[in-house]
């Protein structure tokens, strides 16, 4: 039995795509098109359990009309599945995710979860997964941050008598009818869960850590490479990358405007501690809820590659374009700038290239035994 529990050996492939979302889906495309072939020379494994990234675990009521900025997969326009608003977003990009894999034929694995990636034999990656282990001369990393939610520690936070749950377990503003609610995150799906939420609970309030910026006007092309800039420059440090909305601002909607002006969107700074009977601040405010939904984010689902070495003192991975610059063989993408999803879509050509073009310059190593 080898380290990784697999008794018949370890399978051998060039190239080991890990996620098939946005991100791992453009690499496998573009890998694809620069002629490798799926289970011949690259694989894609994905743990979800069915097509459509994280949107397949998003909740009901968020719309596809909801949804900003997504943007088509490279070779297949989103026109060519049913997108309409009113349907749920897991529905229409599942169905789009689906569609488009049996197109390009792309033979994802699901589920696979990627438990570790380590140093093998004669210069090879050895990827231990749930369902045995490959031997690969070079990866594409692409797991997003879903499976990372990010829990803000609070003192007193575990004394709190009413229930806790975070934007990855949303699930919709039903369960919050007639209860006290406090938000806690200024990003757009904290935003989204308040504006749903305000309709039916017996109260919100909304709570960040700094005021919101918001963003009045077109949000042009100038102004998205000056975010994704900002983005990249962390990145290049080894620093952990902050999402583009970090730094682009909230764009006003209607539905935004109109809550605004309703005061929904008032917020309080964060609070200084939890009671079990809600929120308070030092200064003698306190604030009764019977839920606290943390909007907080995300963190990249990166620790399957820890046996690597790859992060710097700063607590990031630090990257080139899409390539990790500890080791050219991996690639992150969907990573900092190219979190977005027309940051995928590019990003996932520019991994391909790269590799294919290490592929070409390096013979292939087969480890012995």
């Amino acid at each position: 039995m080898n380290d990784f529990g697999a008794r018949d050996g370890v399978r051998d492939i060039d190239v080991v795509v890990i996620g098939a979302g946005q991100a791992g889906l453009s690499g496998a495309y573009h890998l694809r098109r620069l002629g490798l072939g799926p289970d011949r020379d690259f694989v894609v494994l994905d743990h979800a359990p069915r097509p459509g990234g994280a949107w397949q675990f998003r909740w009901p009521s968020l719309t596809y009309g909801a949804v900003h900025g997504m943007h088509a997969l490279p070779g297949m326009e989103l026109t060519t599945v049913r997108a309409d608003d009113a349907r749920p977003s897991a529905e229409v990009i599942g169905g789009y995710f689906t569609a488009y894999e049996k197109r390009f034929g792309l033979r994802v694995r699901r589920p696979v979860d990627v438990r570790t990636v380590r140093e093998g034999a004669a210069g090879r990656l050895l990827v231990g997964t749930s369902a045995g282990a490959w031997s690969a001369r070079a990866l594409i990393n692409a797991t997003g941050t879903w499976d990372r939610p990010f829990w803000p520690r609070c003192p007193g936070q575990e004394t709190f008598r009413g229930r806790q749950l975070h934007t990855a377990d949303y699930p919709g503003p039903g369960e919050f009818a007639g209860l006290r609610v406090v938000v806690v995150g200024g990003g757009a799906s904290g935003i989204q869960h308040l504006m749903e939420i305000e309709r039916v609970a017996a109260g919100t309030t909304w709570v960040t850590r700094r005021p919101p910026v918001y963003r009045e006007g077109p949000f042009d092309e100038e102004l998205g490479r000056a975010a994704v800039a900002l983005v990249e420059e962390r990145v290049r440090k080894g620093l952990p990358p902050r999402s583009v909305v970090s730094v682009t601002g909230l764009p006003v909607t209607e539905d935004i405007a109109r809550a605004r002006a309703a005061g929904v969107l008032d917020r309080l700074p964060m609070f200084n501690r939890i009671t079990p009977e809600g929120v308070a601040w030092d200064d003698g405010r306190a604030v009764a809820a019977d839920v606290i939904l943390w909007a907080t984010g995300f963190r990249p689902a990166i620790g399957h590659l820890a046996p690597l070495g790859l992060r710097e003192r700063g607590g990031g991975i630090r990257v080139e374009g899409t390539r990790a610059v500890r080791d050219e063989r991996i690639h992150l993408v969907g990573y900092g700038p190219s979190a977005s999803t027309i940051g995928a879509n590019r990003a996932g050509r520019a991994a391909a290239r790269e590799i294919v073009r290490l592929l070409e310059r390096d013979p292939a190593a087969v480890p012995s035994g």
